[in-house]
């Protein structure tokens, strides 16, 4: 049986607002007249889409692929109507990127930044998973592209992908002025006396950085771990410990008169790359990023095929 749109509507609305009520009061519609429309979806689909957890909803694994598919097709919705409603101005350029959680959100704007100034008109659609997850997007072609700070291997279902070098950048080690008081050896000493927070697992540069601090013998406290890097810059800030970002965008804490620079290192190198299913990328939007960021981050043409 087809799916009836109208029933995902209200799906699409309850998952988005996080519970029946919530939606009612959006739609005008009792919560048991949505409760009523998503059951029928659920028959429909032979699947359970909402978990109850006490008083609330919780998607299920299939709830949230549904969840997926339905925010891309009200969206597509809405792109119509703008597009019927300014024609004959054309339909945008869509742009359909992932990218991996554990680059700095300021980098990966600095790479799209180009395509949306470039393409006119463009309309860009950014996922932020684990870099598993959006692979398979990539190879359900969901995306158009995927930014990373590792190239692919040879193992899995990633065998149909090509990794684009995009570029490379060193570390540069920060600490609030709250940390700093005295005399403290140089750099990189200094850092086996103050506390430290590092990049999450997921991070390529998290084992090079542990590999150089256990070279130089510095054994620093690890007070914290952070997948996201712009939640380990905040307690930087904070002053709860040293923390290091890619010296391509250090500009960004020597802005904040409390950061002090304790000291750069080029050995620690972080790579990135667009992952595509083109061998030769012919996207106007993949094209403007691909080149943007060679020129930024020192990239070369080079590519990684697995």
């Amino acid at each position: 049986m087809p799916i009836n749109h109208k029933h995902l509507f209200y799906f699409w609305k309850t998952a988005r607002a996080g519970g029946v009520v919530k939606a009612g009061e959006a739609l005008h519609l009792t919560p048991q007249t949505i409760s009523g429309q998503i059951r029928l979806l659920e028959e429909s689909l032979g699947v359970r889409l909402f978990d109850r957890q006490g008083r609330g909803l919780e998607l299920t694994e299939m709830g949230r692929l549904v969840l997926e598919y339905a925010e891309e097709m009200f969206a597509l919705s809405a792109e119509l109507e703008q597009i019927v409603r300014h024609y004959p101005g054309g339909r945008p350029t869509e742009f359909r990127v992932g990218v991996s959680d554990a680059l700095p959100k300021s980098l990966v704007y600095q790479l799209l930044q180009p395509a949306v100034v470039e393409i006119d008109p463009v309309r860009i659609v950014c996922r932020e998973w684990r870099l598993e997850r959006l692979l398979a997007a990539l190879l359900e072609y969901r995306l158009d592209l995927v930014i990373a700070d590792a190239a692919l291997t040879a193992a899995g279902p990633e065998q149909r992908l090509y990794s684009h070098h995009l570029g490379e950048s060193g570390l540069s080690f920060f600490a609030s002025d709250k940390l700093l008081s005295g005399a403290r050896p140089p750099f990189p000493a200094a850092l086996a006396e103050l506390p430290l927070l590092v990049p999450g697992e997921d991070a390529a540069v998290r084992q090079k950085l542990m590999a150089w601090l256990e070279r130089q013998r510095l054994r620093p406290k690890v007070v914290g771990e952070f997948d996201d890097h712009a939640l380990l810059v905040a307690f930087g800030q904070a002053g709860v410990g040293a923390f290091a970002v890619p010296t391509v965008i250090e500009a960004e804490c020597l802005s904040d008169p409390s950061m002090v620079l304790l000291g750069r290192v080029a050995a620690i190198r972080t790579d990135y790359f667009a992952i595509s299913m083109e061998r030769r990328l012919t996207h106007p939007c993949v094209l403007s990023v691909t080149t943007a960021a060679r020129e930024r981050l020192g990239g070369t043409d080079r590519l990684h095929s697995v």
